[in-house]
């Protein structure tokens, strides 16, 4: 290491010169030497060296105590980036070093067994407060012990930045400038750098006491150029920078203040401000602002004193902010700060007539017009909208006018119009006045005229629109629309001469249908509906799949069908439907076209071009098939949503058969159950008439009124004789009677003998007249249905029996003895009737006892009445040699009927 040291050398004086070595002393022993030169011009050239003088030896290692490891250098200062050597003295070489840089392991040179060096380049700034380093001694895994060193690493000093000096009142001088980096380290170790400002021309300096700014007091002796140095100073560096400049160019006002507004109106206003003195005949340039509306205007004025300027050309009713600001007009430096105020012009009527569009809706008798208005702009409303004034009159009656005030901020109303012609005219007010009026008239004509729709495609931009333009006179265009999803109607002013515009806002949402009229104004301001467009600002794939019906399921085709899907809310227009089969077969019928689905499966797909056409008839399937159909509708973006399919199975082709048998079957059979449930009275009385109660019969009007001779309880007709049989049972058998559960027992079972009633032979050789007995009732009581109702009678009756027999008195006594009597006290084989039938005959088992040679009677040709027959007219039973006769039951001079 080598350097070099000047100075003014006196006689016997003793110099002395320090350095600092890049190795600590600590680390090694060091050797220092000298050797001199003369430098100065009253010595003649040539100069020479001299010889060098012997090694001095400087060691320090054997004050450094008895510790077994030290760490140096100290506490040492540093600035960033400079390069470092440290190094560690370790008293036992047994002991194993490792040394650290905030934690981290570093690498040194071993001068000698005790010491080792390390190399630290381009140390970084890591905090104010220091970098640690330490090493550890350790045999084994025993730790010996640790020392470290804190090394202080300081930012480098900066250059002062931005100086600059100025004067506000020429007493004193105000400088500033930028310090840049604080250079101070914690713990005292350095302090922040010191800024010095010295002045050259009067030899003064100042130790400035902020590290910023510093005042320097302007002298009276009339000094307007001044030479400054700033000089900036820490313990490693020292920097400066120079300035020099006249005071009169360095002049920075103070701010103006006092700025008030006079004489306000809707249109100006009077700015006035004060600035604070100077010099004599000292000229202000001020720069005035004025801010409102969105808008920025900027005025210069040039001032003695006090300032006034005069503002024109203002809006009525708008809040302004005018600001001022001056600097020296002779010698410019820099503007002072804004000082300013707002203030707010007066109202003023409404300079704009409302923008007012209608709509029409034509019913019988009269219209209804609902009115809309847009807003005035604040710059044509001059103040608070208060109310609008709807003025309504009958073009068809001048005198009749009505008038409406809707309050703000409403911006429609609703009209019922008759039948008439009528001009409605709309201004909107405020609290000095009405604004211009805006005009529109309502032709006596519906609106219906019939325009064809045209679609149209949007854009992000908006909505293009044209069309051809109206023959005859025309004032303009509007063109009217509904923003979704609020459904509020907007329109747009075209001029007269164009026939196109573009239609942008940034209500337009994608898949939302937007209904575009055109009208033309006549110049009665007469609207006249031109064109109707329809479109979407942006087409989307349908949001829902159609419910598809399967119609004329037959065993080789079905018919999907979906009436019911309506095209018109969809987020598109819906060019048509594709219709995805699937078949365990997987071969495409014909017009169907092999796809690819989403899921990777394979199927079947049909077209169909017409959205219109919402039917498609499959054919050409196979029987006891089973198929999958898929049906969605598509717009220019797409498909609709993926959906489940829907599975179908074709029956045979015998059930179709069959179905088309047993339907008309079915139908026949409900319509006749239906019949017979309607006409099921009628039918109960028809085929199955209810058995008639006994207690309800007929035969009791006879018993009131059997002392009426006239009265007769048989009928005689002409028919076929027939023969009545009376049976008569042992009074030991037991009934059972209607009802009970009692069983019935023959204690004692003899034959039945019977009376046969025939007509007498006399005088008839061939078919007569039979006898034949009106029933009137049954008798509940009689015995079991085994017992044929005969007769019994003996082979030789008494006279006096058959006479009895013969009176119809007497049966009507019997009957009526009978009737009277409950079932309970009449005894079994009294009394009791039997049902006696015309056509009776003998039972099976009692044909032995019939006659051998009974007269043979003729058929009777139709059954006519019958009766009960008491069995207690019955005779005794018959012995076993008794034989029937015959007996006829009409007196001698009856005749037949």
């Amino acid at each position: 290491m080598q350097g070099n040291y000047s100075t003014t050398v006196k006689w016997n004086q003793v110099l002395h010169w320090s350095w600092e070595s890049e190795l600590p002393l600590e680390c090694a022993t060091h050797f220092v030497r000298i050797k001199s030169v003369i430098d100065d011009a009253s010595f003649p050239e040539p100069n020479f060296w001299s010889n060098w003088s012997s090694w001095e030896e400087v060691s320090v290692q054997d004050s450094l105590g008895q510790s077994i490891l030290f760490v140096f250098p100290k506490d040492k200062l540093v600035e960033e980036g400079s390069n470092v050597t440290i190094c560690y003295v370790s008293r036992n070489i047994q002991n194993n070093v490792s040394c650290y840089l905030e934690g981290k392991q570093i690498q040194g040179e071993q001068l000698d067994p005790h010491v080792t060096a390390f190399n630290l380049n381009s140390v970084p700034f890591i905090r104010n407060r220091g970098t640690n380093i330490y090493c550890e001694a350790s045999q084994g895994n025993v730790s010996k012990g640790i020392k470290g060193i804190v090394l202080f690493v300081s930012k480098v000093l900066e250059e002062p930045k931005d100086f600059s000096c100025e004067t506000q009142n020429f007493k004193t001088l105000h400088c500033t400038w930028d310090p840049g980096t604080d250079t101070a380290l914690g713990w005292s170790k350095q302090p922040s750098q010191s800024y010095t400002l010295f002045e050259s021309f009067s030899g003064e300096k100042k130790l400035c006491t902020h590290k910023n700014w510093c005042n320097w007091q302007i002298t009276q002796d009339s000094q307007e150029t001044y030479n400054f140095t700033l000089i900036a100073e820490n313990y490693l560096r020292k920097r400066s920078v120079n300035m020099l400049f006249n005071l009169t160019h360095r002049v920075y006002l103070m701010n103006p203040f006092s700025v008030n507004f006079e004489n306000v109106n809707a249109t100006n206003a009077i700015m006035t401000w004060k600035v604070h003195s100077m010099r004599n005949n000292f000229t202000y340039l001020c720069q005035i602002e004025l801010h409102g509306e969105g808008k920025m205007m900027q005025y210069d004025v040039s001032i003695n004193v006090n300032g006034e300027y005069f503002l024109s050309e203002l809006e009525p009713a708008t809040e302004y902010m005018a600001r001022v600001r001056c600097a020296d007009a002779s010698h410019f430096w820099k503007w002072t700060e804004w000082s300013g105020q707002n203030f707010t012009t007066l109202e003023a009527a409404p300079s704009e007539a409302p923008d007012v569009w209608r709509s029409v809706n034509s019913e019988p008798g009269n219209h209804t017009v609902t009115l809309f208005w847009k807003p005035l702009s604040k710059l044509h409303a001059n103040g608070k909208i208060l109310f609008y004034n709807v003025v309504v009159e009958n073009l068809d009656k001048p005198s009749r006018s009505e008038l409406r005030s809707i309050p703000a901020p409403a911006n429609s109303t609703k009209l019922i119009l008759d039948r008439c012609s009528y001009q409605i005219c709309v201004t909107a007010n405020n609290s000095v006045g009405a604004s211009p009026a805006s005009i529109i008239v309502i032709s006596a004509d519906p609106e219906n005229k019939e325009v064809e729709e045209e679609r149209i495609a949007g854009t992000e931009g908006g909505f293009s629109l044209s069309w051809k333009p109206q023959p005859g006179d025309v004032i303009g265009y509007v063109v009217d629309w509904c923003d979704h999803p609020q459904d509020v109607l907007q329109w747009k002013n075209v001029g007269p001469n164009t026939t196109s515009t573009v239609i942008s806002t940034d209500a337009f949402r994608p898949g939302v249908r937007y209904d575009f009229r055109i009208y033309g104004l006549s110049t009665k301001r007469i609207a006249c509906l031109l064109e109707k467009k329809t479109g979407y600002s942006q087409e989307l794939a349908p949001s829902d799949n159609p419910h598809v019906l399967v119609d004329m399921l037959t065993s080789h085709s079905f018919t999907l069908s979906w009436k019911d899907y309506s095209t018109e809310s969809q987020p598109g227009f819906i060019q048509g439907y594709h219709v995805y089969l699937k078949s365990k077969a997987r071969q495409c019928h014909p017009r169907f076209q092999k796809a690819v689905l989403s899921d990777g499966s394979e199927c079947c797909k049909y077209k169909i071009d017409n959205p219109e056409e919402k039917a498609l008839i499959v054919d050409n399937l196979k029987p006891e098939s089973f198929y999958e159909f898929f049906v969605t509708p598509f717009t220019s973006a797409g498909e609709g949503p993926n959906a489940t399919f829907t599975k179908v199975t074709t029956p045979d082709e015998h059930s179709s058969m069959l179905i088309h048998i047993l339907l008309p079957m079915v139908f026949c059979v409900l319509l006749i159950m239906i019949v017979c449930y309607l006409k099921s009275q009628w039918i109960k009385e028809t085929c199955y008439p209810d058995i008639p109660d006994p207690y309800k019969s007929s035969i009791l009007s006879l018993i009131k009124f059997k002392e009426n001779p006239h009265l007769t309880i048989m009928n005689v007709s002409d028919c076929i004789p027939d023969a009545i049989e009376v049976v008569s049972k042992p009074e030991g058998t037991k009934i059972q009677l209607l009802g009970t559960r009692k069983s019935l027992t023959e204690t004692e079972l003899t034959k039945p003998n019977y009376l046969y009633l025939l007509p007498t032979e006399k005088n008839h050789s061939g078919p007569g007249p039979c006898i034949c007995f009106e029933n009137f009732t049954y008798n509940q009581a009689a015995s079991d249905a085994g017992s044929c109702s005969h007769v019994s009678v003996p082979p030789k009756a008494p006279p006096s029996m058959l006479g009895l027999m013969t009176s119809p008195e007497n049966v009507l006594k019997a009957l009526e003895k009978n009737y009277m009597n409950s079932l309970g006290e009449v005894p079994a084989g009294e009394t009791s009737l039997n049902y006696v039938s015309q056509l009776a005959s003998p039972m099976s088992g009692d044909k032995d006892s019939l006659p051998t040679n009974p007269g043979e009677p003729p058929h009777c040709s139709e059954y006519k009445m019958q009766m009960a027959v008491p069995l207690r007219l019955a005779l005794p039973p018959p012995t076993e040699n008794s034989s029937l006769s015959s007996i006829t039951l009409l007196d001698p001079g009856e005749h037949y009927r």
